[in-house]
């Protein structure tokens, strides 16, 4: 099994991203938002102990499962030692199976993030996104707090591939993932 981290800045486009990578290979999308939106819908507001809980039985199953592979998105903060240990958790739920792992970094300037914020694919996807004036004050204020783009040399990870997608299309980011790990 193979299991795809698509890393990066909010709007920075990883499931955009993600859903080009599915088409073109076996292996299946698992969005960030998969699980904060029905979270969100079920109990009228953000419930992060019910998003995890949700995620741990999805990579459970899937990880068990005769599945080629999974690509999982994920906004990381850089500078938070909790964040790498999740990533090394959800490794340790796919590890017994054999799993290669496989780490991606999206970049793209914030004005172009802003951009992408307002999509139609992403608020199609994420309605928690749709009130765009909320959305972008999000965006600014995790920019100002949080740390989501990896210093040069930072990641420590094998397989691993940064890309500054501000100007490339997504499905030319997801061919350049599938042939640079021959996915």
């Amino acid at each position: 099994m193979k299991l795809v981290f698509i890393l990066g800045d909010a709007a920075v486009g990883k499931m955009t991203v993600g859903q080009e990578l599915m088409k073109i290979t076996d292996l299946r999308l698992f969005h960030n938002h998969m699980t904060i939106e029905p979270t969100m819908e079920i109990m009228g507001r953000f419930d992060g102990k019910l998003r995890d809980d949700m995620r741990e039985l999805i990579f459970r199953h899937f990880a068990a499962s005769d599945n080629y592979g999974m690509i999982f998105t994920y906004m990381m903060d850089f500078d938070m030692q909790s964040e790498w240990d999740y990533l090394e958790h959800v490794k340790s739920i796919f590890a017994p199976y054999g799993t290669e792992f496989y780490y991606v970094e999206l970049i793209a300037p914030q004005e172009v993030r802003l951009q992408r914020n307002k999509t139609e694919n992403r608020l199609l996807h994420k309605p928690s996104k749709r009130d765009i004036e909320v959305s972008d004050q999000r965006l600014l204020r995790d920019d100002a707090n949080h740390r989501c783009i990896s210093y040069p040399g930072e990641i420590p990870f094998e397989n691993y591939l940064r890309i500054e997608n501000g100007d490339l299309p997504a499905a030319e980011a997801a061919r350049r993932i599938k042939d640079y790990f021959q996915l």
